[in-house]
């Protein structure tokens, strides 16, 4: 009884693991790349407009490079794509090593389709 009790205790425990959804990460081409314009110009801190694709959407969000890890490489990035994770107000994403990074979201607006109607 006390073995049967165990191995359904143990089932229970896991069962919600089971059950977690897996992230919907999607493909994104970053569009453009600029410089972010602050009203204080006498900042160290160099941060970047980033315009990125997913789907039909086009975010725009506001990178800051952390001096630690990131040699400022987004600004060759432009017209490359990368693999996203969109929430409600940031976009994660991993660099090449694995480590996760979110930034945030500061306007969106849905993308032109690129197709012409023939006349």
């Amino acid at each position: 009884m006390l073995k049967l009790f165990c191995a359904v205790c143990i089932c229970l425990i896991t069962f919600p693991a089971l059950c977690e959804s897996t992230p919907n990460y999607q493909i994104a081409t970053i569009i453009e790349v600029t410089p972010h314009q602050t009203a204080d110009e006498a900042s160290d801190v160099v941060s970047y407009d980033v315009a990125v694709r997913v789907g039909n959407t086009i975010y725009l969000t506001l990178y800051t490079p952390n001096t630690l890890v990131d040699t400022n490489n987004v600004r060759y990035r432009a017209g490359l794509p990368l693999l996203v994770l969109v929430r409600k107000d940031t976009i994660a994403y991993n660099d090449l090593l694995g480590r996760s990074f979110e930034v945030p979201i500061i306007s969106q607006k849905p993308a032109a389709d690129g197709k012409q109607s023939k006349q």
